[in-house]
């Protein structure tokens, strides 16, 4: 990831020292850490911890040269040729690779997935696209054909950051020091960068239980491991590396085999997207500081020093920036081309030769030309700036199209049920003309339940209950609607029938968190927590029916289940005396395991029932909650599924509304039709009417 050229590969001897050691065995660590990088991406879909070791080399080489250059420069310090070296090493080859994602994009992404990547090119040529993701909560473990081509960037952009932080600490130190106690450079450096690690090393310790969607891409939690790299490039200049080779070899021997097993196997055993950058992501950053430190000084180097410098790795290691630029780009595209959910041993063989031809090749065309040829460098330059112009008019242009196609307002709000019948041709087999979908596909993201506009349901990272009220405010008969998004977009119905029919809708509801008892469908560790909450707040509140979902898609197979958490759940409410209307899930879209979005199939197809799911697939033939609740005296169950599915086929389109906002939320405008049919079942089940 590191540019080979952006820094040498080089250890410091002592301060007045002329000359420098080239570390080949550093170089061989990129190549071998670019090859778990890609490795991983492409065959197992998790993360290696070769970033972590990239983020390491990169603290260690520039922090290095930025001392180096600094000490010997006799001049007042000017951050502007260091800020235009790491401009003309990493602008070019980036946006060359955004260009060509962008190009890829176009012709291969649904025109409903290019706003947003037009959002991501920009974070990347901006060198933001870290915090791009952790606003958007992205899941970097996943790896299919749904995912942005660009993701992988953000690791660029927490690189791009610390070079900015890291120019502005050495200058800014070397202009104070330099005026007393020069000789004090190198020691204040050490203390400074050594606080920016302890701070942010616990910084992401504690965000790691928090937020991990939001850790892993923070610039701040990420900052240690940089740091980290800093100080051994620090340290071992004080320590002088002519004494590290004086260690006895066995020291050396088994501190350089521990880093290399280590990086091997961290890939293996720890889950990095859950763990980085929290405490276990110190596995990969010792190790290649271990790495670093076995390798360093004259004389016999341990045997993992001469296995890193192997040719093949020191050859990897030269073009490692080009090949993690292009690797996941190459993944992405290939998955959403052939729609598989992974890439397989045969197909992820041939994207790993094509990422490494296309890396070579940018690594000649734009790495090469920069740094040996200086006439050629100015044209790529000015080359690469107009292709980041194009890259932005071109965002600013699709979003104002995008604008102009869109209402910029909920549909739910203002649907016409005459012509825009959805669920009722369905259920009731009502009649409608030819009219234009509802929403748009580019309105359909705005079709959101009034409890998401309203912020009225507990964000991923929040723990605290977050109570709002709908339907009639004023009735003394309440239903408590408790859970996750899936029980969140029932609210458009019930909100409804509560201002008709005279009772009050009390929400808990919080994204991601079904109500559950224990380790169940959730990825969030959190929720246990927070329905234990919930549960004993209804206990208190007495409502008279906690509406939840009664079930979700099957992860084994076709249909789906009731979970056991969830009717544990319902026991303890039971328990409370408190009633429960569980409402069967609708489906989820996928194909072959791969989630899509209802407005990208239908940006593609030419029919829209191109996009349906076949019925039996996603919903058993009898609801897995009726046989789950026999032993269960509190719960009414509510079934909509046919007014979401016909017979054979769940459309993502019924009577001009478009079913689906998302992959697997059900717009607000469809559930406005379908209130109909709930307010027969609700009244049925709770004698209200």
């Amino acid at each position: 990831m590191l540019s080979p050229n952006l820094t040498s590969s080089t250890v410091e001897p002592p301060h007045n020292a002329r000359t420098t050691q080239y570390r080949q065995d550093l170089n061989g660590l990129r190549g071998l850490a670019i090859a778990l990088v890609v490795i991983f991406h492409v065959w197992f879909g998790k993360v290696s911890g070769g970033v972590d070791v990239f983020l390491v080399l990169s603290g260690y080489f520039f922090v290095s040269s930025l001392v180096r250059r600094a000490e010997r420069s006799s001049q007042p310090p000017n951050p502007l040729p260091a800020l235009r070296r790491v401009f003309v090493r990493l602008f070019p080859p980036i946006a060359a690779v955004a260009l060509l994602t962008a190009i890829a994009g176009l012709l291969l992404l649904p025109r409903t997935r290019w706003a947003d990547l037009a959002d991501q090119l920009t974070a990347v040529l901006g060198f933001f696209q870290n915090w791009q993701l952790a606003l958007t909560a992205s899941d970097y473990l996943a790896a299919d054909g749904s995912v942005s081509p660009l993701q992988h960037l953000w690791s660029m952009a927490v690189q791009g950051q610390f070079y900015l932080l890291a120019i502005a600490v050495v200058l800014t130190t070397a202009s104070v020091v330099s005026r007393t106690r020069p000789e004090l450079l190198r020691a204040t450096l050490t203390l400074v960068f050594a606080t920016f690690a302890v701070g942010s090393f616990f910084y992401a310790m504690a965000m790691s239980s928090h937020d991990q969607a939001w850790n892993y891409y923070d610039s701040a939690a990420r900052l240690w491991e940089p740091s980290v790299g800093a100080l051994a490039a620090l340290m071992l200049t004080r320590w002088n590396v002519t004494r590290v080779g004086a260690w006895p070899p066995v020291l050396r021997t088994i501190l350089g085999a521990a880093g290399l097993f280590s990086i091997l196997l961290s890939g293996f055993f720890l889950d990095g997207a859950q763990q980085f950058p929290g405490p276990w992501a110190l596995v990969p950053t010792f190790a290649a500081i271990a790495l670093i430190v076995s390798g360093a000084g004259e004389g016999d180097k341990p045997w993992t020093a001469e296995a890193l410098a192997h040719p093949v790795l020191a050859w990897l290691g030269s073009f490692a920036f080009a090949l993690y630029l292009v690797h996941w780009p190459i993944l992405i595209f290939t998955l959403a081309v052939t729609g598989r959910p992974e890439a397989g041993f045969f197909r992820g063989a041939l994207i790993i030769a094509a990422s490494i031809a296309a890396a070579y090749a940018l690594r000649q065309a734009v790495e090469v030309p920069i740094e040996r040829n200086y006439r050629a460098r100015r044209p790529i330059l000015l080359t690469s700036v107009i292709s980041g112009l194009v890259i932005v008019v071109g965002m600013f242009v699709w979003q104002g199209y995008v604008g102009s196609h869109s209402t910029g307002q909920r549909a739910a709000d203002t649907l016409d049920i005459p012509t825009h019948p959805g669920a009722l041709a369905l259920t009731d087999g009502a009649a409608f003309p030819q009219a234009p979908m509802v929403p748009s596909i580019f309105d359909a993201p705005l079709d959101l339940p009034a409890t998401t506009l309203d912020g009225c349901i507990a964000d991923f990272q929040q723990n605290n209950i977050v109570h709002c009220t709908y339907g009639d405010n004023t009735a003394a008969r309440t239903i408590a609607l408790a859970g996750g998004s899936h029980s969140e977009h029932w609210i458009t119905a019930l909100d409804e029938l509560g201002q008709s029919h005279g009772f009050r809708v009390d929400t808990y509801l919080k994204m991601g968190c079904p109500l559950t008892s224990g380790d169940g469908p959730s990825d969030y560790p959190d929720c246990v927590d927070w329905s234990n909450s919930v549960i004993d707040e209804l206990a208190a509140a007495t409502p008279d029916f906690v509406f939840t979902t009664a079930t979700r898609p099957s992860p084994d197979g076709p249909g789906d289940v009731t979970p056991e958490n969830y009717v544990n759940v319902w026991r303890k409410l039971e328990q409370n005396g408190t009633q429960v209307l569980a409402i069967r899930d609708t489906p989820w879209l996928h194909h072959d395991g791969v989630p899509y979005r209802a407005v990208d199939c239908l940006a593609t197809a030419t029919s829209s029932d191109h996009c349906a799911l076949v019925r039996p697939d996603m919903l058993s033939a009898v609801n897995p909650a009726s046989a789950a609740i026999s032993d269960l005296s509190n719960v009414r169950l509510l079934d909509v599924s046919d007014g979401v599915c016909g017979p054979e086929l769940c459309r993502v389109l019924e009577g001009n509304v478009l079913v689906y906002h998302d992959s697997h939320h059900l717009t607000a405008s469809y559930v406005r039709t379908l209130v109909p049919e709930l307010e027969r079942q609700l009244g049925s089940a709770t004698d209200w009417w």
